[in-house]
């Protein structure tokens, strides 16, 4: 029952209409007896600077932060967790009485869900596709872990993927590669690479024949990432799946993150099998 002393979090975005995060959060409230409630607010970016004043007017408790805002918003808060800061993109919001500070749970969460599946990126070629606000956090993650990297993005971004190639060289002490999104590269960089992340909107719903890779260039050897959750299983995670490879539904990712934004929020121990459970229902109830 909402009531005057309901704590509103919620997500920011656009597109927003394909999130499972409400189904997930909501149902973790409920379990753990508190009296919060989740939303979807859609933000286009114009609108960015009024929705964050609008979180701190309207005392909303906290909020994720998901495409194309992970990298706009920084600027618009008044403090950045020390991993956020060194990523360089946002995805969980608190707000503290008006002071509004970011953190990243997509680095923790990519690297649950790696780990999880049996998966060890140290010392692996990994080759990832995209170079915005969850590859951000995806290349952190890995290079810190010790793997080698590609980062390909198409040409009206190329800015961004030279700067975090730059920015995780310098850090690591290990070159990553930054190259155009062209098929000749997606080709060239896999014939060599153990693992392939997705870390695009490409096959998202209502999208769902897109992909960036042809069927042909998967391999059995191949680790299959796709950070796209809805389809459960997109177009690329399917080929690949046909091909032998081992794959990993960006779920586990949304799982994880969401977790760790929950415990931000609430200072209470997520259930983390419940969320799971709520996003995959929420999912396949969709997909029908």
């Amino acid at each position: 029952m909402i009531s005057g002393k309901t704590r509103i979090c919620g997500i920011i975005g656009d597109p927003v209409e394909h999130t499972m995060s409400p189904a997930m959060h909501n149902a973790a409230f409920a379990r753990m007896g508190l009296d919060y409630c989740y939303v979807p607010f859609r933000v286009k970016p114009d609108n960015l600077a009024q929705a964050v004043a609008g979180i701190r007017a309207l005392n909303i408790r906290g909020v994720n932060v998901t495409i194309p805002h992970k990298v706009s918003i920084i600027p618009l808060l008044d403090k950045l967790d020390r991993l956020a800061q060194r990523i360089g993109a946002v995805n969980t919001i608190v707000n503290n009485s008006g002071a509004l500070s970011g953190y990243n749970t997509d680095a923790a969460g990519f690297l649950s869900a790696l780990l999880s599946a049996g998966v060890e990126p140290r010392g692996k070629k990994v080759v990832i596709l995209g170079a915005g606000g969850a590859s951000r956090a995806i290349t952190f993650v890995l290079a810190e872990r010790g793997a080698h990297l590609v980062i390909l993005n198409r040409l009206q971004e190329m800015d961004w993927a030279k700067d975090l190639a730059r920015s995780l060289s310098q850090t690591f002490g290990e070159e990553v590669i930054a190259r155009e999104l062209t098929d000749s590269n997606v080709k060239e960089s896999l014939h060599s690479a153990e693992v392939l992340i997705n870390a695009t909107s490409a096959g998202m719903s209502p999208n769902i024949n897109e992909t960036l890779v042809p069927a042909g260039w998967l391999k059995p050897s191949l680790v299959v990432f796709d950070a796209v959750y809805n389809p459960i299983k997109t177009r690329l995670l399917s080929d690949a799946e046909q091909a032998g490879a081992t794959t990993i539904s960006g779920l586990e990712m949304l799982v994880w993150q969401g977790a760790l934004a929950f415990e931000l929020w609430t200072e209470a121990k997520a259930p983390v099998a419940l969320m799971k459970e709520e996003a995959l229902q929420s999912l396949t109830g969709r997909e029908k």
